[in-house]
C-alpha cells in the first residue's frame, strides 16, 4: 500500500512539474512579448493591414489616406525588411516591457521598439501582452504640379499636390509619378518608428513628349504667320515696316524656331520669352525714283506664351505686342 501511494505521489509530482514546464515554456515562446512582435512583423510581410492594426494597438491618424494600411502597397512596405531578429524584452516598469527589432531595411540596418504591457492571464497560467495604444506615424508625400502619384506601386491621389498618408514600421515606402506629359524619379523613405519620417517630395520634370508637343504648337502658330502674305502678318509677332511700294509678292519663312524650355514657377508650368528669325523676301519700289529692289532680310521676333497641360492636352496660347 505504502509502495502503491509513493508511486501515485511521484505520479503527481511529475505531471504537475510537466505543468509548471509547459506554462514556463508557452509563456516563454507563445505568450511571450516578443511573440506578440513576431505576430505583427508577419502580418506586415503578408501585406494583412487589419491583423497588424489589431495587434499593434495602433489607431489611424484622422484624415489620412490608408493606402499603405493594407494589400500591394504594404506587402511592398514589409518586403524590403530583411536579416529580421527579434530581442529579448526588457522591462521598463511594472507589467511593462519594450522589444528590440533589429533588422536591415533598403540594404540599411534599422532598429525599431516595440512598448508592451502585461494585460492579464489565460486560463490563470498563460500571460497575456498587448502593444501599448498608439498613434501610427504618417508619411508626407507631395509633388510639384501633379496631383497623382505611385506609392509602393499603388495609385494616390495628391490634392493640391500632396497627401499625407498613414503607415506601419517598420516600412519603406517609394513614390513616384509617370505621366504622359510629366514624370518624377523615384523617392524612397525607411519609416523606423512612430515619429514622422522624411517627406517624399516629387521633383516632377517635362516629358520629351511634353516637349515635342510644345514645339509642334509653336512651329505651327508662327508656320501660319509665315503663309500671310502681308508686312505684317495678323496677331503674329513679327513685321516688316516700310515707307515703300510693294512691287511684287510677300513670302515669309521661319528660319529659326523658339528653342522650347519648360520650368517651374509658382506652382506652374511656364515657358520663358521666345525668341527666333523670320525671314521676308519681296520687291520694293521707291517712291521717289521708281526703282525697284529685290528684298531678302532677317526679322528677329519675341513674344509670350501661356502654357496650359492637362492629363490628355497640351494648350500653347501666343501673347503677342506691338
Amino acid at each position: 500500500m505504502v509502495k502503491v501511494l509513493a508511486a501515485w505521489l511521484l505520479g503527481v509530482l511529475l505531471v504537475a512539474a510537466a505543468f509548471v514546464l509547459t506554462v514556463s515554456v508557452l509563456n516563454g515562446k507563445l505568450y511571450s512579448p516578443e511573440h506578440q512582435v513576431t505576430l505583427y512583423l508577419e502580418a506586415l510581410r503578408d501585406g494583412d493591414g487589419g491583423k497588424a492594426l489589431g495587434l499593434l494597438n495602433a489607431s489611424v491618424p484622422e484624415g489620412s489616406n490608408a493606402t499603405l494600411l493594407d494589400g500591394e502597397a504594404l506587402a511592398r512596405a514589409g518586403s524590403a525588411i530583411e536579416d529580421v531578429e527579434v530581442g529579448d524584452a526588457r522591462e521598463t516598469g511594472s507589467d511593462r516591457v519594450e522589444v528590440p527589432v533589429s533588422y536591415t531595411l533598403d540594404g540599411a540596418a534599422g532598429t525599431s521598439v516595440f512598448p508592451l504591457r502585461r494585460t492579464g492571464t489565460n486560463w490563470g497560467f498563460f500571460t497575456l501582452w498587448d502593444f501599448e495604444p498608439s498613434v501610427l506615424p504618417i508619411i508626407q508625400v507631395s509633388a510639384l504640379n501633379s496631383d497623382e502619384a505611385s506609392v509602393n506601386g499603388v495609385p494616390v491621389g495628391l490634392p493640391d499636390g500632396k497627401a499625407a498618408l498613414a503607415t506601419f514600421y517598420p516600412a519603406a515606402v517609394s513614390a513616384e509619378y509617370e505621366g504622359t506629359y510629366f514624370s518624377a524619379e523615384e523617392r524612397r523613405s525607411s519609416v523606423t518608428g512612430s515619429d514622422e519620417p522624411p517627406p517624399l517630395a516629387l521633383d516632377a520634370e517635362p516629358t520629351p513628349e511634353l516637349t515635342d508637343a510644345v514645339d509642334g504648337k509653336l512651329r505651327g502658330f508662327l508656320d501660319e504667320c509665315a503663309d500671310q502674305t502681308v508686312f505684317q502678318p495678323a496677331n503674329c509677332p513679327f513685321s516688316y515696316p516700310t515707307t515703300e511700294r510693294l512691287a511684287g509678292d510677300i513670302d515669309w519663312s521661319i528660319e529659326e524656331y523658339p528653342a522650347v524650355s519648360i520650368t517651374a514657377k509658382d506652382g506652374e508650368w511656364v515657358l520663358p520669352p521666345l525668341s527666333g528669325t523670320a525671314r521676308i523676301d519681296t520687291r520694293l519700289r521707291d517712291l521717289f525714283s521708281g526703282s525697284v529692289r529685290d528684298v531678302s532680310e532677317r526679322v528677329p521676333f519675341e513674344f509670350d506664351a501661356v502654357l496650359t497641360v492637362t492629363d490628355d492636352s497640351v494648350t500653347v496660347t501666343p501673347l503677342v505686342s506691338y
